[in-house]
């Protein structure tokens, strides 16, 4: 596996690990406050961001890093925004959350496709790209459906995507296949 595949499996690896924590932040606090979901919201998409872009400026520039470098630009201007805009209203989150979602979808289907991968990875990467779409326009469709219906949607959201990022990152052919060889050492 050559680096930027590496580089790459590793932001989203991180990325679907605070996808879970955010997730599970939201089940474990369901009476959390708007204010409290847009301060974290804020925090995990500033974060993952950072992380992306950190992980670019640590490596060299060249045509590959275009799709992690605008995964992270998408992650940390919409973390920027919410934080910096945290009296925001529950719809206006509920709508920039689900613009994020679609954002990220759209480009995280793009990286499958413009980055050399196996073809098993440029699926896989594609599907975690297509789930974020699909509870982008849910978020659209049914944004005054009660709040901790919601909340509950937003966490459910967040794991699922998580726990799909990790299993991209960790190579999920291998673990369903039984393979227990490490992922990132090269082949």
């Amino acid at each position: 596996m050559d680096g930027q595949s590496k580089k790459l499996r590793w932001w989203i690896g991180i990325n679907g690990a605070l996808s879970v924590a955010f997730g599970a932040a939201i089940l474990v606090w369901p009476d959390i406050s708007l204010y409290a979901l847009t301060i974290v919201f804020g925090v995990y998409a500033t974060t993952t961001g950072a992380a992306g872009l950190f992980s670019l400026i640590s490596g060299s520039l060249d045509g590959e890093h275009v799709g992690l470098a605008l995964l992270s630009v998408v992650n940390l201007v919409v973390g920027v925004a919410v934080l910096i805009w945290p009296s925001i209203s529950a719809v206006a989150l509920l709508y920039m959350i689900g613009a994020w979602a679609i954002a990220l979808g759209i480009t995280t289907v793009g990286v499958a496709f413009w980055v050399p991968m196996r073809g098993s990875d440029s699926a896989g990467l594609a599907l975690v790209g297509l789930v974020s779409v699909v509870f982008g326009v849910v978020m659209f469709v049914k944004p005054g459906d009660g709040a901790l219906v919601l909340l509950v949607l937003i966490a459910v959201y967040a794991i699922v995507s998580g726990i799909s990022q990790v299993i991209f990152a960790v190579d999920g052919k291998r673990i369903f296949e039984g393979r227990t060889r490490d992922p990132l050492a090269t082949p």
